[in-house]
């Protein structure tokens, strides 16, 4: 499906962002990860309701697993290791963003309910490679 005609289904089915930022689930990282330390393909966590993902891992500086594939309908949840200080996730494209924290144990989650990849990153340490990604296909 083409962007423009996404955008506008999403828009006339008022879902408030529910669908946006996604894309076309075989669409590539390109070069996305370059630079992030940890990024060694996709962890498959396909056919889970819930999905972990450290913020603040590997030296406080990163996102693990960096990227992860799900099913729809899968929730991630990103939760604050408290290292690497101040962190936040936010979608490229502006489907999710969470909030700065910088204590270990806080969470921010996001429900993926349409097929997509989604590339996201936290703000102050972008440059830093701390980006990450959620590929979401149908099982």
């Amino acid at each position: 499906m083409r962007r423009r005609t996404y955008l506008a289904l999403a828009g006339s089915l008022s879902l408030g962002g529910c669908l946006g930022g996604g894309g076309d689930p075989n669409e590539s990282y390109g070069d996305w990860f370059d630079g992030v330390s940890n990024y060694d393909g996709e962890v498959d966590r396909t056919g889970r309701d819930e999905v972990a993902v450290a913020v603040g891992a590997v030296d406080g500086l990163a996102f693990e697993p960096a990227a992860v594939r799900v099913s729809p309908g899968t929730r991630v949840v990103w939760e604050w290791t408290g290292d690497g200080g101040r962190h936040n996730v936010v979608d490229e494209e502006g489907a999710f963003q969470s909030e700065y924290h910088e204590d270990e144990g806080v969470t921010f989650s996001h429900r993926f309910d349409e097929p997509g990849l989604f590339r996201y990153y936290c703000e102050p340490h972008r440059t830093l490679g701390m980006k990450g990604g959620v590929r979401v296909v149908e099982s």
